[in-house]
């Protein structure tokens, strides 16, 4: 054993967090029989817990009740806003392009690409080494093909890196040019003061268990002005948009988690992890990956020499450590970080990230018990990384 511990340390919080007391206490007061769309007391009694949810997340994120479409969650949002905004956009040109930042989730960047079925053209926002996308990129394509511009799609902050992206700077170009912007808010919404009426934003993508509350849930924010066409048919539940029977006691701990209080301050989760970014600056073989300014509070992203990602998620593991290398939605899927190559980084780099994000339950003495168990850890992650790159007939003698 490494460090010896006794019980889970949970550092994961940006893949997804605790059911917090709130939810919890939310959902379980909402326990109505009804459903939201029907005409009965219950269903009445349900649809007003519907309603007082809606009402709260649009309070919280600075919206208006109607703007806000319940959706499954983070990943059918996005879906949501580019595949319906796209299709709602009739543009007289043959193929309309689409911006995404180069460093998108999969949620936003796969939706993209299958626009490509329906004659669109996919356009990266290149970044730099930092993961920040390049404004002048932007103005340049706006500049030349605005009028060819169906929307753009950059999100708040990167999942895998924390990094903070120019969202203002983005819809101040677009807005001019008459270009929709989507922006993916699934790590931002809870952590980063946001106010949708006032970003000029288009559109906007959220999701409850980032936050603490349900999985299975999630929300887009759209304007009432803003033409998206529905993915699927059904009911005509959510505007039109997205049909189905909405959860209401899911909605209720949704919004109960977006709008809890008392949990750590930005500064304090960012103090909490004062200890391991001293170790990662003072070790030759970690290189944070996090931008020391303009970061996500609560997040850090390094990559480890001579060592894969993977197999320091293992070793920590085994020392009930929760960490992550990246993105969970795309774990278990061996292969570098698309985020991370496009950040310049090397295969054999992008493929060696940590992920350490921490949230409401956790602790300082949680990242005490990592920095003292991540030396040792990474030794035997290279040891073995070593092995396997060693030639066969060496692993044979």
């Amino acid at each position: 054993m490494i460090g010896g511990m006794d019980s889970e340390i949970y550092l994961d919080y940006a893949a997804t967090a605790p059911l917090s007391g709130a939810a919890r206490a939310a959902y379980a007061a909402a326990d109505v029989p009804g459903n939201p769309h029907a005409l009965h007391r219950p269903g009445r009694r349900a649809h007003r817990v519907l309603d007082d949810a809606r009402e709260a997340i649009a309070d919280a994120l600075g919206a208006e009740v109607a703007h806000v479409i319940f959706t499954s969650g983070g990943t059918e949002a996005d879906g949501l806003a580019i595949q319906g905004i796209f299709a709602s956009r009739q543009l007289d040109q043959p193929r309309p392009s689409v911006l995404v930042g180069a460093t998108e989730h999969a949620a936003v960047r796969e939706n993209a690409q299958l626009l490509a079925n329906r004659g669109g053209v996919v356009v990266e926002i290149p970044v730099d080494s930092n993961g920040i996308i390049s404004l002048a990129f932007v103005a340049d394509h706006l500049a030349s093909a605005g009028q060819e511009t169906a929307l753009i799609s950059v999100m708040a902050a990167n999942n895998e890196t924390g990094a903070l992206q120019p969202v203002d700077g983005v819809v101040e170009l677009a807005v001019a040019a008459g270009v929709p912007v989507h922006s993916d808010w699934v790590q931002a919404a809870g952590k980063l003061p946001l106010n949708f009426a006032a970003s000029g934003l288009a559109a906007a993508s959220i999701s409850a268990h980032k936050l603490g509350g349900p999985g299975g849930l999630g929300a887009l924010l759209a304007r009432l002005r803003l033409g998206i066409a529905p993915l699927i048919g059904g009911g005509g539940q959510e505007r039109g948009v997205r049909s189905g029977t909405v959860d209401a006691r899911g909605a209720a701990a949704f919004a109960a988690a977006l709008t809890e209080t008392g949990g750590p301050a930005p500064a304090d989760l960012e103090a909490m992890l004062a200890p391991l970014d001293a170790l990662v600056a003072e070790h030759p073989a970690l290189r944070a990956l996090t931008p020391p300014w303009a970061h996500l509070p609560g997040l850090r992203s390094f990559s480890v020499a001579e060592a894969k990602g993977e197999s320091l998620v293992y070793l920590l593991d085994r020392e009930s450590i929760a960490v992550s290398t990246g993105s969970a939605c795309t774990a278990g899927v061996a292969g570098p970080s698309r985020v991370l190559e496009a950040m310049g980084l090397d295969s054999a780099a992008a493929a060696s990230a940590i992920r350490v994000s921490v949230g409401a339950a956790s602790a300082p003495e949680h990242i005490l018990a990592l920095v003292r168990a991540l030396p040792e850890a990474i030794e035997r992650a290279q040891a073995a990384s070593s092995v396997r790159a060693a030639p066969r007939h060496a692993r044979l003698a």
